[in-house]
């Protein structure tokens, strides 16, 4: 089961999309909660040159509070990761968690709805960017 929907947008970068994907995500219900910068993480801690890279941790509160509800700790798999990598020929792939194969993990059937209706969520957020 593939874990992710990805897309690519041609000839941008991470900052000149990023508002795009939070505008997107916000119309879902989803706000950004977290950032990882991966590109400076590595610098800092291996001393090893990446492309930039950000890790956006996306949460909608609604959903959060159904499924801990149901899994108080299906919290080890929240917030829904949102990431923006730039490719060397300078597009930027833009993806996103699959929630029904993340949740699949847990083995808890109560959860499958929930976990389907975020993912058309946030496909339709990545379909609109």
């Amino acid at each position: 089961m593939k874990y992710y929907h990805a897309k690519t947008i041609n000839a941008t970068t991470i900052e000149a999309i990023r508002p795009k994907v939070e505008e997107e995500l916000k119309k879902e219900g989803f706000g950004v909660l977290t950032e990882i910068d991966i590109q400076a993480t590595m610098k800092k801690k291996l001393d090893k040159d990446y492309l930039p890279h950000v890790i956006l941790g996306a949460c909608n509160p609604v959903y959060a509070d159904k499924v801990l509800s149901i899994e108080p700790t299906i919290s080890t798999m929240l917030p829904c990761n949102v990431t923006l990598r730039q490719l060397p020929n300078g597009d930027v792939e833009i993806a996103i968690i699959d929630p029904l194969a993340a949740m699949g993990a847990v083995g808890n059937s109560a959860l499958e709805v929930h976990a389907k209706e975020v993912n058309e969520k946030l496909e339709r957020a990545l379909a609109n960017i």
